[in-house]
């Protein structure tokens, strides 16, 4: 009966595992961002976070020489759920605080919605969606405080990184949905392939002159190393993986409900950053309005 217990808490205990190390991946962004530049955070995220994965798809026997002809398809992907995702999220984190930029990216299925609904031709325009979108705006604004004496053009930057991060990744899940989950190739497989054109590109256009200087502060260097590339790609990957197995796609996806609030949190309480009710407020309407987007 115990044994039959942990197995049914195992999952659970991924799922609020997974919410928390996405959660704090923006204070390690916002950190490392200090000593290397922004480039360089990528490049060393995607480049340390492959090898994991790598070998989890070797041991999964998920790699098939058929696969390469679709090489096209995971070039997009990389671009788009990896080098402009990470580098857009790594740049509104070092401009916003890291509660924000967090909270912000939450309405990354706002941006799906509206591709979908574009490109697919599978997604309805109903009232309880017109409201989500609307909502989803609202928390925004409220996050951005676009009215306040202390907004600036950086912080006007910080935002617009934050949005087209965010519209890149659910581009990436729209690009997955029509051209790439057709192809029936495992995920582990296709996050491989993802992360290795990531670093291939990346490798072309990273400059490497100071990359080293993120090795000068303790907890940079660990916030790169175990926060960004072991926890919050590698590791996390196989989490998601994990949860999907045992929960399901629609229970395991509900995860992205956590983050915003886990960063808001973390950036309040560890960061010592100024967030304030109206940020997890606002936090709060952002995940309201994705709510009703998914609803069925």
């Amino acid at each position: 009966m115990e044994n039959l217990t942990s197995k049914k808490m195992l999952p659970v205990f991924a799922f609020w595992a997974l919410g928390l190390i996405w959660g704090s991946n923006f204070i390690y962004m916002r950190l490392v961002s200090h000593y290397i530049a922004s480039m360089q955070v990528v490049f060393l995220r995607v480049a340390l976070s492959v090898l994991p994965i790598i070998a989890y798809g070797i041991f999964t026997h998920s790699f098939k020489k058929e696969h390469l002809k679709y090489w096209y398809h995971f070039l997009v992907m990389s671009l788009l759920a990896a080098v402009v995702y990470y580098y857009c999220f790594v740049m509104g984190s070092h401009l916003l605080y890291s509660g924000i930029a967090g909270a912000m990216s939450g309405s990354t299925p706002l941006f799906s919605f509206v591709l979908g609904m574009l490109f697919l031709n599978e997604e309805k325009l109903t009232f309880r969606k017109v409201l989500g979108l609307l909502l989803g705006l609202l928390g925004i604004i409220l996050l951005a405080k676009p009215f306040n004496a202390d907004f600036t053009p950086t912080t006007w930057e910080g935002i617009a990184y934050m949005v087209v991060g965010s519209l890149s990744f659910g581009a990436s899940f729209i690009y997955a949905k029509k051209f790439v989950s057709p192809l029936q190739i495992p995920s582990v497989a296709l996050t491989s392939y993802q992360l290795i054109g990531a670093t291939i590109i990346l490798l072309a256009i990273t400059p490497f002159e100071g990359m080293s200087n993120v090795f000068s502060n303790t907890n940079a260097a660990l916030g790169l190393i175990i926060g960004l590339s072991f926890l919050g790609t590698g590791l996390a990957f196989l989490i998601y993986y994990f949860i999907i197995d045992k929960l399901g796609g629609v229970k395991a996806s509900s995860v992205t409900y956590i983050p915003p609030i886990v960063a808001l949190i973390i950036g309040a309480f560890i960061g010592k950053e100024p967030i304030v009710l109206s940020d997890f407020l606002g936090a709060f309407i952002v995940l309201l309005g994705v709510y009703l987007l998914k609803k069925k």
